[in-house]
């Protein structure tokens, strides 16, 4: 079969490797659609680890079942989470499992970013998703990173009426405008420096959408009688973005640490600064739970979520190299959502 073989941003190879064997419990999946994400072109986080097949919002069809899948059968359309939780440990047992060590180390085999992938038998168990026939194999590979969305948005305590600022509209930021907006947020603003994001942030709810490089805090309390946010979400590793989160939330809120910056950056504020703001929530998310999954399906499924119009371009797998690169460059063919289809 055919991967996608990623040694760097700009050295991503189509090479061929054996279709994964599967044993009692497991499935083998035909991947349909695979979404880029941000996160799959973090060079520093990869480059001990290269060469690897990426690929974690993945969407298909079951090849194969192994000897005791009696849920799942072949020809069952499917999205499946690439890290699952135990469900039994102490940070399961309290609601924490995206810190579940069991999370950490699951994955399938070799990743999305192949014609096929051997699901384990704990994600079977319970990371596997049969989609509705009216969603499509694109919109389904939108159900991770809502699924870590809701989860983010969940630990900032966003409420129905809340003044939202999100900072950085790539895929994440856009997905919490529009996920926000389907809440009930109230105000909405976003923050970047291409027009075209900045557009795409007004079609899918922001109120206004502003240069990055603005007073964004006075741009905020213009837009919210001249109130800071109550939530400030980060979905850029932009180190201005850092400063500009911590003056932009109004006493009482929360920032919302979204996305990884860059190596050995520190918090642009001394703790001071922060303390005497009145409590003020520092959060951070990662990843989401089978449970965040099955509530973003459920979102995409319903139409509350128009994730289809996000997606850009589409490419096929030996394509994969043009679409990191549209991914790390933005700007040069306004993309937004780059999802490569591994059968093309």
């Amino acid at each position: 079969m055919r991967v996608a073989m990623y040694y760097s941003n700009r050295d991503v190879r189509t090479e061929e490797r054996p279709v994964p064997e599967i044993g009692p419990g497991e499935a083998l999946l035909r991947v349909e659609a695979s979404g880029i994400c941000g996160s799959d072109v973090m060079e520093w986080y990869r480059r001990d680890k290269v060469p690897l097949v990426l690929g974690h919002e993945v969407a298909g069809v079951v090849e194969r079942a192994g000897d005791g899948v009696v849920v799942y059968a072949p020809g069952d359309r499917v999205t499946v989470a690439h890290h699952v939780p135990c469900n039994t440990c102490r940070y399961c047992l309290k609601g924490d499992y995206t810190v579940c060590d069991t999370l950490r180390k699951t994955n399938i085999d070799p990743g999305g970013f192949a014609e096929y992938a051997r699901i384990p038998a704990i994600n079977v168990d319970r990371g596997l998703f049969r989609l509705p026939d009216h969603v499509t194999f694109e919109e389904a590979t939108f159900v991770e990173p809502v699924a870590c969305v809701l989860r983010g948005q969940r630990r900032a305590g966003l409420q129905p009426g809340y003044n939202v600022l999100v900072l950085g509209t790539g895929i994440a930021g856009l997905l919490h405008v529009h996920l926000a907006r389907a809440l009930g947020a109230g105000r909405i603003m976003a923050t970047d420096v291409l027009e075209h994001r900045l557009e795409a942030a007004c079609r899918f709810g922001a109120n206004q959408a502003v240069d990055a490089r603005d007073d964004v805090p006075a741009r905020f309390r213009e837009l919210n009688d001249g109130r800071l946010a109550d939530v400030v979400t980060v979905c850029t590793g932009a180190q201005s973005a850092l400063r500009q989160a911590l003056d932009s939330v109004e006493r009482g809120g929360t920032v919302l640490f979204f996305a990884p910056t860059d190596e050995g950056v520190p918090i642009p504020k001394s703790l001071n600064e922060i303390f005497w703001r009145t409590d003020v929530t520092l959060a951070t998310s990662y990843a989401g739970s089978p449970a965040d999954y099955a509530t973003a399906l459920e979102l995409i499924g319903a139409g509350s979520l128009r994730v289809a119009e996000m997606v850009t371009h589409r490419l096929g797998l030996g394509e994969a190299q043009a679409g990191f690169h549209m991914v790390v460059n933005p700007g040069e063919q306004r993309s937004i959502k780059v999802v490569l289809e591994p059968q093309r």
